[in-house]
């Protein structure tokens, strides 16, 4: 279950309808108050709370979550319009798992929320398959069909978060952002380079990355 924290309400329900359309269970809150007091109820596997709360903001919320043993463990990204520097250590600081600044794609959202719970859980799947490829995570190795493959770092994480996101079309800003951080300066071409590169290494199968004309890059099931 993913809560979701914004005053905003068209925001809060765009978060938590992306969250459900990739099969998470979420759920809205609009402050920080009732979202405290629900935890008393029940826990989530994650949080997304935005920064900019009314009563109590988003950073007074994370400090009393993160003092409780009780609530301690649960992973917590933030969100806020400011995007300031101050504000992405602040969050850090206080025990924030990962940070998104607004206005962000609901894609970037449920791939960060995935990313994050990947890091937490202790007996996630060790093991991704799409068609002739196996990437073993524990490992950090990539199998096409039953070779080791050797690839970079940068090569591996693209491979994997398509991997993760079959389907999904990421444009290159996006790439970008997910594979080189937030704060990277590059251009496209770094990204179209490195896909280049991949698709290479993955011989026959790097025709499940495809490219989608004026987007980006997907990958795709296909038979050979």
């Amino acid at each position: 279950m993913i809560w979701c924290v914004d005053d905003d309400k068209t925001i809060c329900d765009i978060e938590v309808y992306a969250l459900k359309q990739t099969g998470f269970e979420a759920k809205g809150f609009s402050d920080g108050i009732s979202m405290l007091e629900q935890l008393k109820v029940e826990k989530p596997d994650l949080i997304i709370l935005d920064v900019m709360l009314p009563e109590k903001d988003g950073l007074e919320v994370l400090k009393e979550l993160k003092s409780s043993s009780e609530t301690s463990k649960i992973p917590v990204i933030m969100a806020t319009a400011k995007g300031t520097e101050m504000d992405k250590v602040s969050g850090l600081d206080n025990g924030a798992d990962d940070y998104l600044v607004k206005p962000f794609g609901v894609m970037e959202m449920v791939s960060r929320v995935k990313a994050v719970l990947r890091r937490v859980s202790s007996d996630f799947d060790s093991v991704l398959n799409v068609g002739k490829i196996s990437l073993i995570t524990k490992e950090h190795v990539v199998k096409v069909d039953g070779e080791k493959v050797s690839l970079t770092l940068k090569e591996y994480e693209l491979l994997k978060l398509f991997m993760e996101n079959v389907g999904i079309v990421f444009s290159r800003n996006q790439l970008l952002s997910l594979i080189w951080s937030t704060d990277y300066v590059g251009e496209s071409r770094t990204v179209d380079m490195h896909i280049k590169n991949l698709r290479q290494k993955l011989s026959q199968c790097g025709k499940y990355i495809q490219t989608v004309i004026g987007v980006g890059y997907k990958m795709e099931r296909i038979d050979d």
